[in-house]
């Protein structure tokens, strides 16, 4: 059985830092304040999560989905801390799903697993090769290995009595999904932070939906979590969502505070200063016919369908449930 790593790993024994002198000691503290800071301020962030979107209920048994990357293994971390102070009562098992990559260690998970104690489940089910037999060689993969993933997930979850699902996403992918749809999707729609599945059975909750990349990049390198690489689609330079990735990063550069103030939009939306239809009554705004549509439009209804035929088709399907 492994041993958990402490929440701040020493870079160096105390007869180092004596031996080191001064210079050593006041670096190791600085080191530690900002850890301190970084710890503190992902747990509030993941704090109000949970609790704008009442993510977690008392008796909850949550299926803490684990792929092995930084933001899954931060989800569960911080998870854990919270479980020790809240004031419910609630399960945390750990689940991953072993797609059967080459490659893949399959001991690194277990073996971290039962070093921290935590109840988990490893499903086997081999997606790899049907993403591979069905999406030609240079294509994306991720949409048909998510759906797969998702599908396996769900089915797992309603077998053990799990209450909530919950995904690693963080801010940046929230943001990453809004402008993926918009783009290349034309719809308004990102990744919400709470989500009941279409059949209703499922409700998938996203704690880090508050959490910068960033914050969470920093928070696995001084935790030194046993990452795992994504091979299957991680190497695909050409993937839209790394183009969209890198431009919010620029922009953050450039712009600072433009993608705060994005993430802002997302949670003040206005439904009367858009164009959706069925999201507002606008037909109604001022009518005295009862808010029906027109039929007396000028050129009439043959027109007015010829000028439809003119708009680019679109993809029928978003990105990011």
């Amino acid at each position: 059985m492994g041993r958990e790593p402490p929440e701040f790993p020493l870079k160096f024994t105390a007869a180092t830092r004596r031996s080191k002198g001064l210079a050593m000691t006041v670096a190791f503290k600085k080191q530690q304040v900002n850890f301190n800071k970084l710890q503190k301020r992902l747990r509030r962030d993941v704090g109000r999560a949970i609790q704008d979107f009442n993510m977690i209920e008392d008796g909850d048994r949550i299926m803490v989905c684990l792929s092995g990357g930084k933001d899954s293994f931060a989800m569960l971390d911080i998870l854990r801390n919270l479980q020790r102070r809240a004031p419910v009562r609630f399960e945390l098992v750990a689940v991953n799903l072993d797609q059967k990559q080459p490659g893949f260690p399959q001991q690194v998970l277990p073996d971290y697993l039962r070093g921290i104690g935590i109840p988990f489940h490893i499903i086997e089910q081999d997606t790899y090769s049907v993403v591979k037999r069905v999406i030609p060689e240079g294509k994306t993969t991720c949409g048909l290995c998510s759906r797969l993933r998702r599908g396996v997930l769900y089915s797992f979850a309603a077998e053990h009595g799990m209450s909530k699902i919950a995904l690693g996403h963080h801010r940046d992918d929230i943001m990453e999904t809004l402008f993926l749809n918009l783009f290349h999707g034309g719809k308004l729609k990102a990744m919400p932070p709470k989500l009941l599945s279409d059949d209703g059975r499922h409700v998938v909750v996203r704690p880090l939906a508050y959490c910068r990349e960033s914050d969470l990049e920093a928070y696995a390198e001084i935790r030194q979590f046993p990452i795992i690489p994504c091979n299957l689609c991680g190497s695909q330079d050409n993937l839209q969502r790394r183009a969209i990735k890198l431009m919010l990063r620029q922009w953050e550069r450039q712009f600072p505070g433009r993608v705060e103030n994005i993430f802002a939009a997302l949670q003040n939306v206005a439904p009367s200063h858009l164009a959706d239809t069925a999201l507002f009554g606008f037909a109604a705004l001022g009518a005295r016919n009862g808010g029906r549509a027109p039929d007396w439009l000028i050129g009439g209804r043959e027109d007015a369908g010829d000028a439809a035929d003119e708009q680019p088709a679109l993809p029928s399907a978003g990105v990011g449930q």
